[in-house]
């Protein structure tokens, strides 16, 4: 088998660059933040209120360690939690005004950061690898492709 011919092992490798890339662009930043705990972050100023499972849905990770990410997001600050009132064995989390502030810093370069991501690339092939992933991953069904029109019958 030639391994740069698996897609299990491209992606793999693809992740091990985006992990190293955002890295190293948040800490250059002077942030101490995982991609995991932004995704987390997120998924919480997005929604705030919302509980630790339906973070853990939202960014696709795991239930049982979603905890620990918000762990160290209230240890640094940047999230509250409380029982909910609706359902006592639910913990609902909230950003902090030192965790908006954050967030909104740290926005701008994981926006810049995305295209040191697929280097490679020019910008319509950025476009394609998107819509591709997003297919996989079942966020889009579009079979035509990105810039693509339908056509209707």
């Amino acid at each position: 088998m030639k391994l740069d011919e698996m897609a299990g092992h491209l992606i793999r490798r693809l992740h091990q660059t985006s992990t190293q890339v955002f890295a190293k662009r948040i800490q250059e930043a002077g942030f101490d933040i995982t991609s995991v705990q932004f995704a987390a972050m997120d998924a919480i100023i997005a929604e705030p209120g919302i509980d630790q499972a339906s973070i853990a849905t939202k960014i696709a990770y795991d239930r049982a360690t979603i905890g620990g990410v918000i762990d160290r997001l209230e240890q640094k600050g940047y999230v509250e939690r409380s029982v909910s009132k609706r359902d006592r064995r639910a913990r609902e989390v909230r950003p902090t005004k030192n965790g908006l502030k954050v967030y909104n810093e740290i926005v701008p370069i994981v926006t810049q950061l995305q295209g040191d991501i697929l280097l490679g690339l020019n910008e319509a092939e950025r476009a394609t690898f998107l819509h591709l992933a997003q297919k996989v991953i079942g966020l889009v069904s579009d079979p035509a492709g990105p810039g693509t029109e339908v056509p209707t019958s």
